[in-house]
């Protein structure tokens, strides 16, 4: 368990708290391209508890702003989009994408605020479709973006899709690095459907081990497979919010998380799934879309979200599914289901936040099962002792080749080190194919 301020170190990742601190040392994916066209509507952000607008200028060129003109604190987000800037429609003050002020029309001619002035913000890159920021202290001397393989890939090759969850960010990470979960929680009262037939639904008590790497934490859980066998799981934590998740034999794709922290009690769940060197499955790609039988998927469906206001921080991306309903808890589905919950991320939303959007982990019991979630909270707790004490930031936030980690599932001789037969296989290269069959 950790102690009540430990807990409160990890979770609280507002300008001035540690987390908060570390966490902008990194580049954060934060949107979609595609969620903001050249000239069009501005889109309320909310990132680390700071409110945000993101746009696109005439050019194409991508700003991402303070929420509050400067002027008088009129809503940005309400703005007028045109002509290579973001003008408030208070008082006509204009901006470009780098929080320069171009115009100020009610204020003389001859006036040299206007040259002065600045909202502000932050940079942003595209990559493949996705847009990313840097909110760290020194913006110009910012890191190449990280080499995280699923932004790396060609978009035919990979699906993504983006939630609001809510609690906390650790909370929801916690949940896709516990590999012990999935078969039981998602898994069927019968002995039919697909998830019964994975491999570590026939061993439901796995042991674990974990070992530290120069970006995060590889999670082994090892399975009784065939007569002198062993199944192995690695689930991958690379910092400062991200897991991977290894494929499954029926789907041979690999997919993952971003968690990236909305405030202390809101999560951006950026989900990916991709195929390394070939195009993704179309036929999978449109039940990430639609569901499958009624039932949600890994991914959000498109029919999953409620309407909100541009106002509201990421207002495309809240869930129908949600503590204020009981995620859709439905009875009847407990005679077919364990969890009897429409879907997988609903299953998953459900125990990570349904109690409350900061579990107090004073409070937790953990088991042996748990050591992969202990490793990365002291991972974690390490990184923040030694930038408050050092100064010193882990090497990943400054080396985007630290993020070129797969997650794995192998099938190896029983009592095999999983860390030298899974090596070669947890090493990312976009191009390069799974190297065995999951």
């Amino acid at each position: 368990m950790l102690t009540h301020e430990d807990n409160e170190r990890l979770v609280r990742v507002g300008p001035g708290t540690e987390m908060g601190r570390l966490m902008r040392l990194y580049w954060i994916p934060f949107l979609r391209a595609s969620d903001v066209q050249a000239d069009g509507q501005p889109y309320r952000v909310r990132l680390l508890g700071e409110d945000l607008v993101a746009f696109r200028d005439t050019e194409g060129r991508f700003g991402l702003v303070d929420h509050a003109c400067p002027h008088r604190g009129a809503p940005m987000v309400l703005g007028r989009n045109e002509e290579g800037g973001l003008r408030c429609i208070y008082h006509g003050w204009k901006f470009g994408t780098d929080g320069r002020c171009h115009e100020m029309p009610a204020e003389p001619a001859n006036s040299r605020m206007c040259a002065a002035m600045r909202i502000k913000s932050y940079p942003v890159q595209e990559r493949n479709g996705m847009l990313w920021t840097y909110m760290g202290p020194e913006p110009a001397s910012a890191p190449p973006l990280p080499s995280v393989e699923w932004n790396m890939v060609a978009p035919q090759q990979c699906a993504i899709s983006m939630r609001v969850q809510e609690c906390n960010w650790l909370q929801a990470l916690e949940g896709e690095i516990d590999s012990a979960h999935a078969a039981i929680l998602h898994g069927r009262v019968d002995t039919s459907g697909v998830i019964n037939q994975w491999k570590q639904a026939q061993d439901l008590a796995p042991t674990f081990e974990s070992e530290i790497h120069d970006a995060g934490v590889s999670i082994a859980s090892r399975r009784k497979a065939g007569e002198g066998e062993h199944y192995i799981r690695v689930n991958q934590f690379l910092m400062p919010f991200w897991t991977l998740v290894p494929p499954q034999s029926q789907f041979p794709e690999l997919s993952g998380h971003a968690w990236v922290p909305i405030d202390d009690e809101h999560t951006l769940c950026l989900m990916f799934s991709y195929h390394p060197s070939e195009p993704f499955y179309e036929k999978t790609r449109k039940v990430f879309k639609t569901g499958h039988a009624g039932r949600e998927t890994g991914h959000a469906s498109e029919d999953s979200f409620e309407q909100r206001p541009v106002t509201d921080p990421y207002h495309t991306c809240w869930s129908k599914f949600n503590r204020g309903n009981a995620y859709r808890f439905d009875g009847a589905l407990g005679d077919k289901y364990n969890a009897a919950l429409p879907g997988l991320w609903v299953q998953d939303a459900a125990c990570q936040s349904g109690v409350s959007a900061i579990y107090d982990r004073a409070k937790e019991h953990l088991g042996t099962t748990d050591a992969g979630i202990v490793r990365a909270r002291r991972l974690l707790l390490e990184s923040l002792n030694k930038l408050a004490a050092e100064g010193q930031a882990p090497s990943s936030a400054s080396e985007p080749d630290k993020f070129l980690w797969r997650a794995i599932s192998i099938t190896v001789p029983e009592g095999a080190n999983w860390r030298s037969e899974g090596q070669e296989f947890m090493r990312a290269e976009p191009g390069k194919g799974f190297g065995y069959t999951p």
